[in-house]
């Protein structure tokens, strides 16, 4: 899918900015992500209507968007907390892997030394969906959060070239992508390449298993990189992918009922966000794209953003990119 520029906004400037996840402790989920390597790098305090936004993403000298406004960044996550729910026993939140209320699947990371770091994980008391040495993918793990959304951790490296090193560099790990679950694979693939104006970078079949997976970006793949092992080397060391995972035959199933978005009840998972260079002309991109919203610009309390629906019903943030200053005003930061 090659660049578009219409109605004054190049989808070239766009970036997949963050992933939200609602979650019961902040502080207990912030500290999970700051030892993983990231930093607060904004909040949002929203005191009448009982929530704070934070925003983590991996901000060393050696990150790819190092010392960037928060809006000019890929690789974010956005934990909201709405108040009280610390202290609530009661309260749960859905992670998305459990049915009958399955969806978003995870965020992911990518690491220097794998077995290390995972070691360095369990180490400091965190749990484990899959271990490393777990089934039959020995290649790659999924911790857990706090609130048991599922963190898959990658190697940069394959996993034969880390055996044996004992060390691990958190500053040199990355915010991979996040993975969504679509019921119609070309319908998606339309949407998020021809609507969002992405590209496919990355496919992994696993026809044993009956599923595929598809990876998209804001950036193409490179000129000359070609072979799997080109595309992968290429794929782990960035930010900011979208990993569709489709299950054969959800399309056609007649009993299949779809996926969660995460925001009716039980509610986990809450949006994917794309920052834009102009966000009056990008929503009117949509518009002519035939998107359906959940919340136009200018409606309710924030009227500089946006919410519009994938074919799954998941939400997508619209968020004006402020280090471009095109169009609409900011939210922060």
């Amino acid at each position: 899918m090659a660049s578009t520029t219409t109605n004054n906004t190049d989808t070239s400037t766009y970036k997949l900015n963050h992933t939200m996840l609602r979650v019961k402790d902040p502080h207990r989920t912030i500290k999970f992500y700051e030892y993983l390597g990231l930093s607060l790098i904004n909040k949002i305090e929203m005191p009448s209507a009982n929530f704070t936004l934070y925003f983590l993403a991996y901000d060393q000298p050696t990150s790819p968007s190092h010392g960037r406004h928060w809006t000019d960044r890929e690789g974010v996550i956005e934990l909201t907390h709405n108040h009280g729910t610390e202290n609530d026993e009661s309260f749960t939140v859905n992670n998305g892997n459990r049915d009958p209320h399955k969806g978003f699947g995870h965020v992911c990371v990518s690491v220097d030394n794998i077995q290390a770091a995972c070691k360095r994980l369990e180490d400091a008391g965190y749990g484990f969906q899959k271990r490393l040495t777990d089934g039959r993918m020995k290649s790659i793990a999924f911790a857990l959060d706090p609130d048991e959304y599922w963190v898959e951790i990658v190697g940069q490296k394959k996993v034969e070239n880390t055996e044996g090193v004992e060390t691990t560099d958190p500053t040199q790990y990355r915010m991979n992508h996040s993975m969504i679950r679509v019921r119609d694979l070309q319908k998606s693939l339309d949407f998020y390449q021809n609507t969002m104006g992405m590209h496919h970078v990355r496919t992994v079949d696993n026809p044993s298993a009956k599923f595929t997976l598809y990876f998209l970006s804001y950036t193409p793949l490179p000129v000359g990189v070609e072979s799997e092992e080109q595309i992968q080397n290429d794929n782990r060391y960035r930010e900011g992918l979208l990993e569709l995972t489709y299950n054969y035959g959800t399309e056609s199933d007649p009993d299949f009922q779809g996926y969660h978005n995460g925001n009716d009840e039980p509610q986990g998972f809450g949006h994917i966000a794309v920052t834009v260079d102009d966000i009056s002309a990008a929503c009117a991109r949509f518009d002519e794209k035939g998107v359906s919203w959940k919340k136009k610009l200018g409606e309710g309390g924030m009227k500089w953003i946006a919410f519009l629906f994938d074919p799954d019903g998941y939400w997508i943030e619209v968020v004006p990119n402020d280090a471009l200053k095109k169009g609409g005003e900011g939210d922060g930061g």
